[in-house]
């Protein structure tokens, strides 16, 4: 374990001017708070705190990072609380701690909803400041390697943690060297066999070729000094997850990789970079579409080099990455390295300058903070972690970073919003294409819009980035609960007026501490969800009001039999079809068209359906009153609709019958949804069909024509 006084010599190696007092005074509380507590393996658990310091001591951060280090988990697993940590170390060193603290005693449905919650926290506090990430970071990166102690349940819930998030998130903050340390400790936990196996074959391959790198390093160093650039060349060797994941990604073996190893050329200036690209491109054969330029396009972490592939020496592919010292340190440290974090805290410890990196964290979780629930914070996070870029451009040059498979709904996302949620079509390159077309490097992205538009909800599973899908959801919940404010308020009036009662918006609001709501729309959404009756809404409002909800229900299936009739109205709720405004849908069994006399089932969570008044389904609903609702068609005669509709018919069992069955339907323009057989008999065979239709003029005319065929004995509408 530790001492104190190393603890202190690492900082002051690179930091002479370094907190020696706040470094020993954390060392000493930590050590105490923690006392004889042991940790899985039987190590002292201040052991613990004192590797995770170790770790960011090697990325060189600040006294107040140490110090919080040290003491992230006294708040979490001592007596210390969290107003000693604030009175003994400052506000700022406490709000570190506090950010690194877990949530304890949530009241959360699951393990995967705890976890998400715990994660928002932590980015939101990332968000304030950085440096809570890189401590949770090192945190992590011991608990990795010391996994082995750890129950295998457990090993593999963590391995699978790390592997899914914070492996990625290194990544995109920059810390490569952090990142692929995370994912070969996780990938040795969840598939041993296969890591033991590349890690085998790799020390084979590294035996047999150590003379070859040790060539190419001093040949492509000579070449460079002969043409004036000094430069120091590194071959190294992939990682065993990097190579399983290639395997993986493009089906294989072991033995048809050519890139295992790679080589850094690192410089002092950029324009030595393009320089030695050059000689790079003019001594050997470059490798098609292997071009990469991170330095005139940089990734949002910051990351940035040429990347390029030549046919080296012994005809051997070799993997160049060209950068300067400085884009190097950066690349291995990410925003640890850089340089505004470093040199630009203010008397607070906060930045003043930010890394692109650093911003995109931001503007992430201020994405994705705003209102999701812990588990959909988890998945859209996720989404925005795993980034294989693709650059494109807004017809006013403006750069957009997506990830591989983005289409324009992300681009258009990406832009902004308002822009996503009123995107109707594209033109990609100056042509017209469609919104699902998978972007390239390079495109042209205009998006078309149009004013009053809600995206479907069916693109949210069709987008590949964070923030498209947090928005389409939380769009799509917003159209939805109008729908249903809508459905509410038209209920109400009604129920206001049966009661003999005014209805006003100011006499609602005045009743809701009585509804236990906290808006007026609350009540109506409620009440149109089904989830609040309307009866007990007049009651609310007028306390005096007495009804009989038996008798009520019964007058209303009176008026709903007896006044409503085709498209001629009545007084109810008028109901337009599948795209209606309102959440509405047809009885499962049979639906119901225009001409038919129609009542409305209030069912919680779905909205209205809609049954023809003969139905024997409405019978199950003779002892809940309050969910007959009074409808009527409303359908426009210059913008038909179909309608669904069942019938049930019995044919004869010859060759043919179903090809003159589909024919009079087709004929009458009505349109087969589904359709199935059942032999009753050898002669005779049941047929149920799913129609479209018009209204009930058109039903009738296609079940005339058909008992008219000789091959069909019955035929009848279902109404369920």
């Amino acid at each position: 374990m530790m001492r104190q006084y190393e603890l202190v010599e690492r900082v002051k190696r690179y930091n002479p001017a370094a907190d020696e007092a706040l470094l020993n005074r954390a060392y000493v509380y930590a050590m105490m708070a923690h006392g004889n507590q042991k940790r899985a393996s039987g190590d002292p658990f201040f052991g613990h705190p004192l590797e995770v310091a170790a770790i960011l001591t090697d990325m060189r951060l600040d006294d107040a990072t140490i110090a919080a280090a040290v003491l992230h988990d006294t708040v979490e697993d001592t007596e210390a609380t969290l107003e000693e940590i604030n009175k003994t170390f400052g506000p700022q060193i406490g709000a570190l701690v506090d950010g690194l603290t877990k949530i304890k005693r949530l009241d959360l449905v699951s393990k995967r909803a705890a976890q998400g919650e715990n994660f928002r926290k932590l980015l939101l506090a990332v968000a304030d400041d950085v440096r809570v990430l890189l401590v949770k970071l090192a945190d992590r990166l011991h608990n990795m390697r010391t996994l082995q102690f750890m129950p295998e349940e457990k090993r593999r819930r963590i391995a699978e943690e790390t592997l899914d998030i914070y492996a990625p998130l290194a990544g995109r903050m920059g810390i490569h060297e952090m990142r692929e340390e995370l994912e070969d400790l996780s990938f040795r936990t969840l598939n041993p066999d296969a890591y033991n196996t590349i890690s085998k074959h790799l020390q084979d391959l590294t035996a047999k070729s150590e003379k070859l790198v040790d060539e190419i390093e001093r040949d492509l160093t000579a070449k460079l000094r002969d043409r004036g650039i000094a430069a120091r060349v590194k071959g190294r060797q992939k990682r065993p997850y990097s190579i399983w994941r290639k395997m993986e990604r493009k089906s294989v073996a072991f033995e048809q990789l050519s890139d295992i190893f790679g080589f850094r050329v690192l410089v002092k200036e950029i324009d030595e970079c393009y320089r030695a690209l050059g000689v790079v491109h003019t001594t050997w054969p470059t490798v098609p579409g292997r071009f990469k330029d991170y330095i005139s396009t940089p990734k949002q972490n910051d990351y940035r080099s040429i990347h390029t592939t030549v046919i080296g020496p012994g005809s051997q592919r070799v993997e160049l990455q060209i950068r300067t010292e400085a884009m190097d340190e950066v690349a291995e440290y990410g925003i640890a390295a850089h340089s505004l974090y470093k040199d630009s805290l203010n008397g607070d410890g906060q930045l003043v300058g930010e890394s692109r990196a650093y911003q995109w964290l931001r503007r992430t979780v201020e994405l994705l903070a705003e209102g999701d629930n812990p588990e959909e914070f988890l998945e859209h996070t996720k989404l925005e972690l795993f980034h294989d870029q693709v650059f494109c451009f807004t017809p006013k040059g403006r750069l957009i970073a997506l990830p591989r498979g983005a289409t324009p709904i992300d681009f258009a996302y990406a832009v902004h919003t308002d822009v996503g949620n009123t995107a109707v079509g594209c033109k990609i390159n100056g042509r017209m294409a469609p919104l699902l077309t998978e972007l390239q490097n390079g495109d042209e992205v205009e998006i078309v819009r149009a004013d009053g538009q809600t995206p479907p909800a069916a693109w949210e599973s069709l987008v590949v980035t964070g923030k498209a899908r947090a928005s389409i959801r939380r769009a799509t919940r917003a159209a939805v609960r109008r729908q249903y404010t809508g459905l509410g308020r038209q209920i109400l009036e009604r129920a206001f007026e049966r009661a003999g009662k005014p209805f006003s918006d100011e006499k609602l609001k005045g009743a809701l501490p009585r509804l236990a709501r906290a808006s007026f729309e609350d009540v109506l959404a409620a009440v149109g969800r089904g989830e609040m009756f309307s009866g007990d809404v007049v009651r609310a409002v007028y306390p005096e009001h007495k009804d009989d909800r038996r008798l009520a229900g019964e007058a209303a299936r009176s008026r709903a039999r007896g006044t409503i009739d085709g498209a001629e109205g009545g007084p109810g709720i008028p109901i337009r079809g599948l795209n209606s405004d309102l959440p509405v849908r047809f009885a499962p069994n049979g639906g119901a068209v225009p001409g038919d006399r129609i009542v409305g089932i209030l069912t919680p969570g779905e909205g209205v359906t809609i049954y023809p008044i003969q139905s024997a389904a409405l019978a199950a609903f003779d002892n809940e009153p309050e969910r007959w609702i009074d409808v009527r068609w409303d359908v426009e005669a210059s913008e038909p609709q179909r309608f669904p509709a069942r019938i049930s018919l019995q044919s004869i069992n010859e060759p043919g019958t179903l090809a003159q069955i589909s024919q009079v339907i087709a004929d009458h323009d009505g349109n087969i949804d589904n359709i199935s057989m059942v032999r009753r008999t050898h002669d005779f065979t049941e047929l149920t069909i799913d129609l479209s239709v018009w209204d009930l003029k058109h039903l009738n005319a296609i079940i005339a024509e058909l008992r008219a065929k000789r091959v069909v004995s019955r035929v009848e509408r279902v109404t369920g």
